[in-house]
């Protein structure tokens, strides 16, 4: 077993991460490196500069004047093919391995069973557990197994023997293949990052979102509306912690950085840390809440972009997630009060359903150069619906 070479053994000097892009937070796809020197996969990349308009790097911010003619690093998408084939090579190395370890900790069991026996009778055709004690004795190939002196030529010598070898290789396969083990299960988790369509993997299991309301009083904020961002369709409070779908247009004053649609963001702004809020939808039958940068596109709707993240109740009992403008849908239960989850040391979005028990509804991943504020949208065009922030319960 010492000499043991899968041919794609991963180096131990190459991470996941070395190989991975920052957006989506995968593996290389069809990479490309900016001037700067940062990589990225092409198609994230290309998203993300056109939901910003900007043709800036994530990770450095150095921009260009105008887009880059994004060309695929043929090196970085090699070792990206090689790590991953090794990964998956080593983890069907090491399943093989356990498969051999537990057959022949079934055969240590068998010829103890063996030489528990007191006496045993002479070979026959009904003496089946002599007959198999003799094959062993007879048989085997144990040359892989350290030699020993004064072997016995009688059968519980020779069993006494034959047991030796095999729990020399047991210890051999355990010292092959438990110890890896971990490292193996840790490889197999980055590579199971890459959101899809249909779910989102989490970012950090040891580190999960706190589980009750009273666990993130430490980390509730106050927030505010922006009137900067208000559409000319909605009205705020007094306190600036209600808004309202208006009866008639309001006459504010045009500005390129209001909304078009019934959509409004926070004046507060968080690019890291822990934050968390509640938002109260009682007295709305259409809505969605979430995060956005304020590069977000005025004309363009919460959770469509690359840069904004939203669950959605669509008055039809339908509860829907927005994330990478791809939706997943949550169930057909509304939540009367939403709180919203923030972690940006770990780059992780929650949702919760906030009743007499907290429930989660959705998680995932945030990214992005920009900080992000709060983000409402009140749709459907019905006078008087309205969403609240609303003081955290301790």
């Amino acid at each position: 077993m010492a000499g043991l070479n899968i041919g794609l053994t991963v180096p131990v000097w190459l991470a996941e991460d070395d190989l991975g892009c920052i957006i989506c937070q995968g593996l290389l796809a069809w990479p490309v490196t900016l001037p700067c020197g940062h990589s990225f996969c092409r198609n994230c990349l290309k998203g993300l500069w056109g939901a910003q308009r900007l043709w800036s790097c994530p990770t450095c911010r150095e921009g260009a004047a105008q887009q880059l003619d994004l060309r695929k690093n043929t090196l970085l998408q090699d070792l990206a093919d090689k790590y991953s084939r090794a990964a998956v090579a080593s983890k069907s190395i090491t399943g093989v391995g356990h498969e051999l370890a537990e057959l022949v900790e079934q055969l240590v069991d068998i010829v103890r069973r063996l030489q528990s026996q007191r006496h045993l009778p002479e070979s026959g055709p009904d003496n089946k557990m002599n007959t198999l004690g003799m094959a062993f004795s007879d048989g085997m190939d144990l040359s892989s197994a350290s030699p020993k002196q004064g072997t016995s030529n009688t059968p519980q010598g020779k069993i006494r023997d034959i047991l030796h070898d095999l729990e020399e290789i047991q210890e051999k396969l355990r010292e092959n293949f438990t110890e890896k083990e971990p490292l193996e299960e840790k490889r197999q988790v980055k590579l199971s990052k890459a959101p899809s369509s249909s779910s989102c993997p989490l970012l950090d299991q040891s580190q999960p979102a706190p589980k009750r309301v009273s666990c993130f009083a430490q980390w509730a904020i106050s927030l505010s509306f922006d009137l900067r961002s208000l559409s000319c369709s909605l009205e705020v409070s007094e306190d600036y912690r209600t808004v309202t779908v208006s009866h008639f247009p309001q006459h504010y004053t045009w500005s390129h950085e209001r909304f078009t649609t019934c959509q409004v963001l926070c004046s507060q702004a968080f690019s890291s840390g822990q934050k968390y809020w509640e938002v109260d939808t009682q007295n709305c039958s259409h809505w969605a809440v979430g995060v956005a940068s304020w590069g977000m596109s005025r004309d363009q709707i919460l959770g469509r972009t690359r840069d904004s993240w939203c669950i959605e109740w669509k008055g039809t009992s339908q509860l829907s997630a927005w994330h990478m403008v791809k939706e997943t849908v949550l169930g057909s239960e509304k939540p009367r009060v939403v709180g919203i989850w923030l972690d940006l040391e770990q780059e992780k979005l929650a949702f919760y359903s906030v009743a007499n028990q907290k429930k989660l509804l959705f998680e995932c991943p945030v990214f992005g150069s920009s900080p992000l504020h709060p983000a409402f949208w009140l749709y459907g065009l019905h006078p008087g619906n309205s969403l609240t922030i609303r003081p955290v319960k301790v």
